[in-house]
C-alpha cells in the first residue's frame, strides 16, 4: 500500500532564551493511502507541532519527510508551497471561517484566490456542501451556523482540492459531545466512501481507539497503541 506520507526521524528543538527545549525527538511514522491515524499525548508533548511540521506549516530541526515517497528537502519553496495547496487540507479546532462570506463562498475561497474560475469553483463548493450535510444552509455565513455546522463547512473546503491527505487538529474540541460524535461519523463515512486519508490530533481516547492506528506522543517519541 502507497505511504502519503512518511516521517523519518523528525525532530523539532525550539529556544527559550539560553535553554534548548527538545519537543519532538526522532518521530518515525507512516501514514497509509486511505488510512485514519490518530495522534495523542499529553499538554505539551507536540502533537499539534507535529501535524505542522506533517503539513508543512513548519520546518522540522532534523529527519525528513516524504510525501508519496518524494522527500521534502529535494524540492524547493515554490513547489512545497503548491503541494500544500493542491495535496493538502486542514481541519483545525477553531474553524478559521471568513464572517463576512456565506458558507458557499468559505469553501470556494481557497480557489478563487488561486485564480480559478467562480463557476467552477462554485459548482465544486455545492457539491461538498451537499456531501456534508450542509445543503439547505449554503448561502447561510458564519454568525447564522451553529458550530457543528461551521466545522462541517471547514471540512467542506479542506476537501475542495481533493487532497491526498487531511490533517486535523482537535477537530471536535470547540464541539459539545453530541455535536463532536456528529462530526466524527462524518469524518469516518467520508473516510469509507471516498478512501480519505486523515490525521487527527486528539485528546480523546475514544477517538483514537476508533482510528485505524493510534500513536501517543511520549517525551518527543511516536509509541504505537
Amino acid at each position: 500500500m502507497n505511504n502519503v506520507l512518511e516521517c523519518k526521524k523528525i525532530v523539532k528543538n525550539f529556544h527559550d532564551g539560553d535553554r534548548e527545549l527538545k519537543i519532538l525527538r526522532g518521530v518515525n511514522l507512516k501514514v497509509p493511502e486511505g488510512e485514519i491515524l490518530s495522534i495523542s499525548g499529553s499538554s505539551g508533548a507536540g502533537k499539534s507541532t507535529l501535524l505542522h511540521i506533517m503539513g508543512t506549516l513548519d520546518d522540522p530541526s532534523g529527519g525528513e519527510l516524504l510525501y508519496n515517497g518524494n522527500p521534502l528537502s529535494k524540492m524547493n519553496k515554490s513547489s512545497i508551497n503548491r503541494l500544500r495547496n493542491e495535496e493538502l487540507g486542514f481541519v483545525f479546532q477553531f474553524y478559521h471561517l471568513l464572517p463576512e462570506f456565506t458558507a458557499l463562498e468559505n469553501v470556494m475561497m481557497p480557489a478563487l484566490t488561486q485564480g480559478l474560475p467562480r463557476k467552477q469553483c462554485m459548482e465544486r463548493a455545492e457539491e461538498l456542501l451537499v456531501k456534508v450535510g450542509l445543503q439547505d444552509r449554503m448561502t447561510h455565513k458564519p454568525g447564522k451556523l451553529s458550530g457543528g455546522e461551521q466545522q462541517r463547512v471547514a471540512i467542506g473546503r479542506a476537501l475542495f482540492n481533493n487532497p491526498s491527505l487531511v490533517l486535523a487538529d482537535e477537530p471536535t474540541g470547540n464541539l459539545d459531545e453530541h455535536t463532536g460524535h456528529e462530526i466524527l461519523d462524518l469524518i469516518w463515512e467520508l473516510n469509507e466512501k471516498d478512501n480519505i486519508t486523515l490525521v487527527l490530533v486528539t485528546h480523546d481516547l475514544s477517538l483514537a481507539k476508533r482510528s485505524h492506528r493510534w500513536v501517543h506522543l511520549h517525551e518527543g517519541k511516536a509509541e504505537l497503541k
